[in-house]
């Protein structure tokens, strides 16, 4: 069983989200209209945003369904986008310097990211850009701002699927189930080296305000 898997279907994981097949199931790390509010926080946040860098690791299949996503929900937000790849943590500078002419950056998640997380949260900060990261993790060494699945959640949900396969049912009978909990996270302080005032209604919708 998974936990998280970004997008298990395009990845060949699982068959369909209602029909897994096989024999595994889990829980989906990526919701229907999670990169649309993602947009919208930025949108939200930084004044006259017109134009948003998508930061992706080139390898990464689940990449195709947040990229739908995102060109779905940007023309309604008067927003057009600019997709940076990366195959390595060397490349992120230029990755940076290339998203320059960007207002604000949407990081995909992806283990290359969240690993080199005190790298990406940097260079943002060197560069000025306002960056919405997926993970809690990234909040942690300074970053901006976040909005993804609550992992701890997605855990105890999962251990009820354990229990149900322990008790004899199928994998492949149980659907992948996506996020129910998204957590979106705001770093004041960065947004004061950035020079960005938080309006108070999207602070107000913050699970978790950092000081």
């Amino acid at each position: 069983m998974f936990v998280a898997s970004i997008d298990p279907v395009a990845t060949g994981v699982v068959t369909s989200l209602a029909r897994p097949g096989g024999n595994i199931t889990g829980f989906a790390g990526i919701h229907a209209d999670l990169m649309g509010k993602r947009l919208e926080l930025l949108k939200e946040l930084v004044p006259g945003l017109s134009r948003v860098a998508v930061m992706a690791h080139a390898m990464n299949p689940g990449n195709v369904e947040y990229l739908r996503q995102a060109e779905h929900a940007a023309p309604a937000l008067g927003l057009k986008l600019q997709l940076v790849t990366v195959h390595a943590a060397d490349e992120f500078e230029r990755a940076f310097r290339d998203m320059e002419a960007s207002g604000a950056v949407i990081q995909l998640d992806d283990v290359l990211f969240t690993s080199h997380r005190g790298r990406l949260v940097e260079q943002a900060a060197k560069k000025r850009l306002p960056v919405v990261y997926g993970f809690r993790e990234f909040m942690e060494v300074g970053g901006l701002m976040a909005y993804g699945a609550d992992l701890p959640d997605q855990y105890r949900r999962a251990a009820t699927y354990v229990d149900k396969i322990l008790k004899g049912s199928k994998p492949a009978e149980l659907p992948v189930q996506q996020p129910t909990k998204l957590e979106p996270l705001i770093n004041v302080k960065a947004a004061g080296a950035l020079g960005l005032t938080i309006p108070p209604a999207l602070l107000a919708r913050a699970d978790e305000v950092i000081e």
